[in-house]
């Protein structure tokens, strides 16, 4: 039997095929119908149990554990889910995940599905070309279903069998003789795998496809779907490392569940095989013998045993919480100016539309803080105060050009994506609010430069000027209470313009009063020009920030 580099080329070409009809196919229910999926996980999370359900129908739908995953501890991050019910969807997703074994092992190699993939593509091409919203998404799905399957097929041909040549699977014997140490290095292998790949699914298809060919033993094969279980959380802590700390604990939850999962099958699996071995013969009428029946045998298994070890460690949820918030310490420099909501990579724009929305209120609330800050400058009589409140406007300027950059390159990665028109106009609304509330930082930075050149000059208000800007700064903080309060609405849907443009409306009359106030007063000795001129700046920046500030609510309600 010959097996060179073509071959191997040939696999990997079958693989790739493999996992790009898996992500066409998740990312298309995903448009279809990600904002019932974020209901769903939202609304059906009251304790663990239901929980678990949820994981599970949310990832057997999507296919896919890691959307599950990042949802997840999005909701947790924004507060909608705590750590305890994230621990329930998180292991409801591990029995979700072994949906796709059961469709590989039943559909890739007991039924000719690739010989039906064209007629799905006649299909589905059709409706991802012509068809428009929903439609266009479910065609993305059949189009992804056809795919993946044509990936299978290609991956099992590819894979030579070795019925014939059982001599080249001589050397699996050297590692099948070390009792626990076998288990536990094929158990390595597998997570190897899972890591190399990205995809615990492809992993697990590969393992069935070498099943079916006669390449792995049973035994082997169950070890390296362990292996396929703690290779999957090494993914998630992987990508929890650039996340926050409830990501981190939400990873770090999942990751010990797995473990522990793993340590116990491990050392009762001699045991355990046998008798699932039995029974799938007698329910399923399999033949472990037969190397095309062993695929639907690990099937049941990676069922079982996930099944298993979520009725173990249920009753251990709380437990799992506190050894992850002890092992992932809070940050010391996480502190409330920085990004909370987005850290993690986003995966499809439907389901990270609930991140950003929370992110941009969250930079709402930062921004707001800088009318406080000036509040201090303008009536402050101690010095060393009145600097520190200057410099803290110029860090926060620097933190709103930061906060703005990512946001917008977090939604610009997400724009490379396709979307939903519903959804790109979320984003388009995003960006223009993360635009507006830079621009109020930086005016806020401009007027902080305008009164320390005032102290240097010793350019002194009047009480009636400093009243004036008072009055100003007060109609600032109410318009920035409804902003913020706007930006925090569950849904957008909800959001209502007429208290944001009456208190516009009151800005604007103010500005209009005191500049009015100030031409006339400039006549008289007492007032002085240089002091007149500053004012009449600052009241007038105060006012674009008023313009700003409608602004964001404008774009919450789409009219930018």
């Amino acid at each position: 039997m010959e097996f060179g580099i073509w071959e191997i080329v040939q696999i990997l070409g079958s693989l790739a095929f493999f996992i790009y009809g898996m992500k066409m196919m998740s990312d298309g229910i995903q448009r279809a119908a990600g904002s019932q999926l974020r209901k769903i996980l939202r609304g059906m999370t009251r304790n663990r149990f239901l929980g678990v359900f949820t994981g599970f129908l949310v990832t057997a739908l999507v296919q896919s554990s890691s959307a599950t995953t990042v949802m997840t501890v999005s909701f947790v991050n924004a507060g909608l889910l705590s750590l305890v019910e994230s621990a329930g969807v998180m292991m409801g997703a591990n029995i979700g995940t072994t949906i796709t074994g059961w469709i590989v092992s039943i559909l890739g190699f007991k039924v000719k599905l690739a010989h039906y993939s064209i007629p799905l593509f006649a299909i589905g091409v059709p409706m991802f070309l012509i068809a428009k919203g929903k439609t266009k998404y479910w065609g993305e799905f059949v189009i992804g279903f056809a795919i993946l399957f044509m990936g299978l097929s290609a991956l099992k041909g590819a894979v030579p069998d070795i019925k014939h040549n059982p001599e080249v699977l001589d050397f699996l014997q050297n590692f099948t003789e070390w009792g626990i140490l076998s288990r536990i290095f094929f158990v390595f292998v597998g997570a190897l795998l899972t890591v190399v790949v990205q995809s615990s699914s492809a992993s697990m298809a590969i393992t069935l496809t070498m099943c079916a060919q006669g390449w792995l033993p049973l035994d082997v094969a169950a070890a390296m779907i362990l292996g396929e279980n703690v290779g999957t959380t090494i993914t998630a802590e992987l990508a929890s490392m650039i996340a926050n700390t409830n990501a981190k604990r939400s990873a770090r939850i999942h990751s010990l569940f797995n473990l522990i999962g793993v340590t116990w099958m491990v050392l009762i699996l001699p045991y355990y095989l046998p008798v699932l071995t039995s029974m799938a013969e007698s329910v399923m009428q399999v033949d472990a013998s037969k190397a095309g029946d062993v695929p639907l045998i690990l099937a049941a298994f990676h069922t079982t045993f996930n099944t298993l070890n979520v009725l173990i460690m249920l009753a251990f949820v709380p437990w799992l919480v506190k050894v992850a918030t002890v092992s992932v310490k809070e940050e010391e420099d996480e502190s409330y100016e920085r990004l909370k909501f987005i850290k993690n990579p986003p995966i499809t724009p439907e389901l990270s539309t609930e991140a950003l929305q929370k992110e941009t209120a969250h930079f709402g609330e930062v921004v707001s803080r800088m009318n406080g800050f000036l509040k201090t400058v303008i009536n402050s009589i101690d010095k060393k105060e009145k600097a520190e409140a200057i410099k803290r406007l110029a860090k926060y300027e620097a933190i709103s050009d930061t906060m703005e950059i990512e946001i917008t390159e977090y939604i610009t990665n997400l724009i490379d994506k396709k979307a939903t028109h519903e959804t790109s106009t979320k984003l388009r609304s995003f960006m223009n609010i993360a635009n507006d509330l830079e621009r109020i930082g930086d005016i806020y930075y401009q007027i902080s430069k305008t009164l320390e050149e005032k102290s240097n000059t010793k350019a002194y208000f009047l009480p009636e000027q400093r009243n004036g800007l008072n009055e100003m700064i007060g109609m600032i903080s109410n318009a920035f209470n409804q902003m913020n309060a706007n930006l925090s609405s569950s849904s957008y849907s909800t959001v209502e313009k007429d208290s944001a443009r009456t208190l516009e409306d009151q800005i604007n009359s103010l500005r209009n009063k005191l500049k009015a106030n100030n031409l006339d007063r400039l006549g008289d000795s007492d007032y002085k020009v240089e002091a007149a001129m500053i004012y009449n700046n600052i009241f007038s920046s105060l006012e674009r920030v008023g313009d700003h500030i409608i602004n964001v609510t404008e774009s919450i309600l789409g009219e930018i």
